[in-house]
C-alpha cells in the first residue's frame, strides 16, 4: 500500500509540471501572438477579437453599473459638503452683517458726540503693470510710472481691492513693486475682528503664512487682515486678506488681491509718521515761539 501511494504522488507531481510547462508555453504563445507585427496575425488577432468580445460584453455591465454607482454616491457626497459650507458661510455672513451695522450706528453716534476731524482720504496715481522684473526667487512687477510721476519709494499699492505690495526702487519713468509674497516681505498685521497683532511673512507664495499672533486661540479661519500701521512701512487699515488655515495647520493669509492677474496698480500717497527722537520733542515749545516768549 505504501508503495502505491508513493505511485499515487509520483503520478500527481508529473502532471502538475506537465500541467505548469502546458501553461507557460501557452501564455508564451499569446504573447508572442499579440507582439508579432504582421498583417496576417492582425487579421488573426481581429477576428479573435471580434469572436470573443462579443461574448463577455454580459461582464462589463454590472461593472459598469458599479463605477456609476459609486461615482454618483461621490458627486452627491461632494454637493452635500459644498451645501453644508454654504449654510456656514451664509450665517457667517449675516453676523458680518449685522455686526457691520451695529458697528457703523455706533462710529456714527460717537463722531457725532466728539466732532471728531477725520484725515482726508488717501491719494492715489495709477499705474500699467508691464512686467515680472524679478527671478523664480523674486516677486516683483515693473510699473509704467516712476520719479517724474511724483513716485516715492516705500508708497503702498493696491489693485483696488487689497494690497499687493510696496514701492522699492525708483526710475524716472518706471518703479518696482516687492509685493507681499515676496521671501523678503515683514508686514506687521492687524487681525480683525480681535485686533490681534502679528507679522506676515513672505514666502514666494500665494499665501503667506502668519507669525507672532499674540493670542492663536482668539484667531479663526475667515477672519479680516488688515495693515497695522506699525513701524511706518503702509498706512493702518488697507485690507491683505483672510486667515485660512493650511493641511499642516498653519494660519496663513488669502490675499485679497490677485496677483497672479495684476493689470494695473494704485500708487497710494502717504506721508510718513513724525519721528519723535526725544521725549522733549512730543512736548516741546518750537524754537521760534520759544525765543519770542524770551524776548517778551
Amino acid at each position: 500500500m505504501a508503495r502505491d501511494q508513493n505511485t499515487s504522488d509520483q503520478y500527481s507531481t508529473a502532471l502538475a509540471r506537465l500541467v505548469l510547462a502546458a501553461m507557460i508555453i501557452m501564455l508564451l504563445a499569446i504573447f508572442l501572438f499579440w507582439r508579432i507585427d504582421n498583417p496576417r496575425i492582425e487579421k488573426m488577432r481581429m477576428a479573435v477579437i471580434d469572436v470573443v468580445a462579443p461574448n463577455f460584453a454580459w461582464v462589463a455591465i454590472p461593472v459598469t453599473g458599479t463605477v456609476n454607482l459609486v461615482r454618483s454616491a461621490q458627486s452627491y457626497n461632494s454637493i452635500y459638503r459644498q451645501n453644508q459650507e454654504l449654510r456656514r458661510e451664509i450665517q457667517q455672513m449675516k453676523a458680518w452683517k449685522e455686526a457691520a451695522l451695529s458697528f457703523e450706528q455706533e462710529n456714527a453716534r460717537l463722531l457725532n458726540l466728539n466732532k471728531v476731524k477725520l484725515d482726508p482720504k488717501f491719494t492715489h496715481i495709477t499705474g500699467v503693470v508691464l512686467a515680472d522684473s524679478g527671478s523664480p526667487f523674486r516677486q516683483t512687477v515693473l510699473l509704467n510710472v516712476g520719479a517724474r510721476d511724483g513716485i516715492i519709494d516705500g508708497w503702498a499699492a493696491m489693485d483696488g481691492i487689497g494690497l499687493v505690495g510696496r514701492i522699492s526702487g525708483v526710475g524716472d519713468r518706471t518703479a518696482r513693486v516687492i509685493m507681499l509674497s515676496d521671501n523678503s516681505s515683514r508686514i506687521p498685521v492687524t487681525i480683525e475682528p480681535t485686533g490681534q497683532y502679528a507679522l506676515m511673512v513672505g514666502d514666494n507664495s500665494s499665501r503667506p503664512p502668519i507669525d507672532f499672533v499674540e493670542n492663536l486661540e482668539a484667531v479663526r479661519p475667515g477672519d479680516r487682515v488688515v495693515s497695522s500701521g506699525d513701524g511706518g512701512v503702509f498706512p493702518a487699515g488697507l485690507l491683505i486678506g483672510q486667515v485660512v488655515q493650511s493641511s499642516s495647520g498653519r494660519l496663513r493669509v488669502r490675499l485679497a488681491a490677485d496677483i497672479q492677474r495684476l493689470e494695473f496698480l494704485r500708487i497710494i500717497r502717504h506721508e510718513p509718521r513724525e519721528k519723535i527722537l526725544t521725549t522733549g520733542s512730543l512736548v516741546g515749545v518750537p524754537s521760534s515761539t520759544a525765543g519770542s516768549q524770551d524776548a517778551e
